[in-house]
């Protein structure tokens, strides 16, 4: 999960993170192009749209506000679930990749 932004990205991502951790929801589309001095709501759409593709931000379908932070900090975490896919029993299997999807892991098993 070796994810790599670029500056506007990460201003987007950043400026998310700290909005949530601050008021303990996620900012609109208006307050993070507020927030960045970005010109348009489309601009932060399309943004967010490809933090969600890259894996760093997930949204919770139909619902206000739905902007999650995912932690792309810490790639070894994929390593060790793909560590311990390889040697997990069918049950433990299913666990890994349901805690994987909670997580906002891609593990994409080839």
């Amino acid at each position: 999960m070796s994810v790599k932004l670029t500056k506007k990205q990460t201003a987007v991502y950043d400026y998310i993170a700290s909005f949530i951790e601050e008021h303990g929801f996620s900012p609109s589309y208006r307050d993070i192009c507020a927030g960045l001095g970005l010109s348009s709501v489309s601009a932060v759409a399309e943004h967010v749209e490809n933090l969600t593709r890259l894996g760093a931000l997930r949204k919770v379908p139909g619902t206000a506000r739905s902007l999650e932070v995912v932690d792309i900090t810490y790639p070894e975490t994929v390593a060790l679930f793909r560590q311990k896919m390889a040697v997990a029993t069918p049950e433990e299997l299913d666990i890994l990749r349901k805690s994987a999807k909670i997580l906002g892991i891609e593990l994409s098993e080839s």
